[in-house]
């Protein structure tokens, strides 16, 4: 069976890739191998890294495992933390709820010096007189909130 072609006569014999039938290793052998002189045929050639590549990859690494873990980490502290009940006293207030003015010391007056010796007192504008004020750490419970208690976490993907 031949093949005719515009420019030469080929014969499926002579090249068995133009045949239907599947190619057997001899006739694989047979078939002439042209190289040209001199060809390069290409290469994969390794990817060279310099000190500065390797640097910036491991720092790409360990910027996506900080910012993958440090998250994680803190909401297994909160998750472990609201399991233990809290009965430590607040370290500001004592224990109390309240703290003493730092405006009027405690007095719930103020006596400011006029001059020429005359004074004025007053009632305490910082605590209204009362002479202490609701402790901002533990905001008047007279216990210590937890670390991560303290700490806000707002969602700003709303």
């Amino acid at each position: 069976m031949a093949m005719t072609t515009t420019s030469s006569r080929l014969t499926t014999t002579q090249y068995s890739f133009l045949s239907s039938t599947p190619c057997s290793p001899t006739t694989m052998a047979a078939l002439p191998r042209r190289r040209r002189a001199g060809a390069r045929y290409p290469r994969i050639q390794a990817i060279e890294f310099d000190q500065n590549t390797v640097v910036a990859i491991t720092v790409g690494v360990v910027s996506v495992a900080a910012g993958i873990g440090i998250p994680i980490f803190y909401e297994n502290q909160i998750d472990n933390s609201a399991k233990r009940d809290n009965n430590q006293p607040c370290f500001p207030c004592s224990g109390s709820g309240a703290q003493v003015c730092r405006f009027c010391t405690g007095a719930g007056t103020v006596t400011v010096v006029i001059g020429n010796g005359e004074s004025e007192v007053s009632k305490c504008v910082n605590c209204d007189g009362i002479g202490s004020l609701t402790c901002t750490t533990c905001q008047g419970s007279g216990i210590q909130p937890r670390y991560l208690d303290r700490r806000e976490f707002k969602d700003d993907d709303d």
